[in-house]
């Protein structure tokens, strides 16, 4: 019950402070340098326009579900109010999950807005894929936010880390490939251990390169196999970072 009444309030208050309305405004302001990108065009100008509304969409999306998070929360702390929420007797638990179930619906709806005008530049099966991988995403970063905001209290060290542990699990894929093939050649001990240790960071970061690819819209769908496994990282990468938030927020003296 809890559970529910802050999670729509969450919502409700997205709503209040316009989270939707900039999603929006955000779309036509991409939708409009897609097409000013499109007439500067030679060839395949569709692939081109497409190619950069889906790349601009996705980092614009991150951008507003994880600010909206880090703000909502900082701005929560800031004025007392979740003391005056946990004087009513309601479990730390519920607070968490109402407030994640609340921003993850709110990372939907911002998945579903920004995709509109793709159904009109690439096939539907592609978009359909396209939008539930970026759906997953904005809610691990729903999470990752909460748990940064709830660790840190601060809205910039917060920020800092969600904008750091994004660049890093954009750009793993490529770090691997890097430290495996050198370009001096020599297999030094130095090189062993950077391989190591980016081979060990590999495996604990989720490889958000390979989710949302933007080559699925312009060339070829991919196999619903791939969106499973996009939505079991997803699964595992959310309900760990929502467990460590819960560790940590049960930790905090209010």
């Amino acid at each position: 019950m809890h559970i529910t009444a802050i999670g729509r309030y969450t919502a409700l208050e997205a709503l209040r402070t316009r989270v939707p309305a900039t999603a929006l405004l955000t779309l036509v302001i991409l939708l409009g340098a897609s097409l000013f990108i499109r007439e500067l065009a030679v060839t395949e100008s569709l692939r081109f326009q497409t190619s950069f509304y889906a790349a601009a969409a996705r980092l614009c999306a991150v951008f507003i579900a994880s600010l909206y998070v880090l703000a909502s929360l900082s701005r929560e702390f800031n004025d007392k109010g979740l003391e005056l929420l946990l004087a009513l007797d309601v479990p730390r638990s519920h607070y968490i999950c109402g407030k994640l179930a609340g921003f993850m619906l709110i990372a939907l709806v911002c998945a579903v807005l920004l995709s509109l005008p793709l159904w009109a530049l690439a096939p539907a099966s592609a978009v359909s894929l396209w939008t539930v991988s970026l759906a997953i995403e904005l809610a691990l970063i729903a999470a990752l936010s909460l748990f940064c905001i709830v660790t840190f209290n601060q809205l910039l060290p917060a920020a800092g880390f969600v904008v750091a542990f994004y660049l890093l699990a954009r750009s793993v894929t490529a770090m691997r490939l890097m430290s495996a093939n050198p370009i001096a050649g020599q297999d030094t001990l130095s090189q062993q251990v950077t391989r190591m240790l980016v081979e060990g960071l590999a495996y604990l970061m989720p490889a958000l390169d390979r989710w949302t690819d933007t080559a699925w819209l312009i060339d070829a769908a991919p196999e619903p196999s791939v969106l499973l496994a996009i939505a079991a990282q997803g699964a595992i990468y959310t309900a760990l970072l929502a467990a460590a938030t819960l560790f940590d927020f049960y930790r905090r003296s209010l």
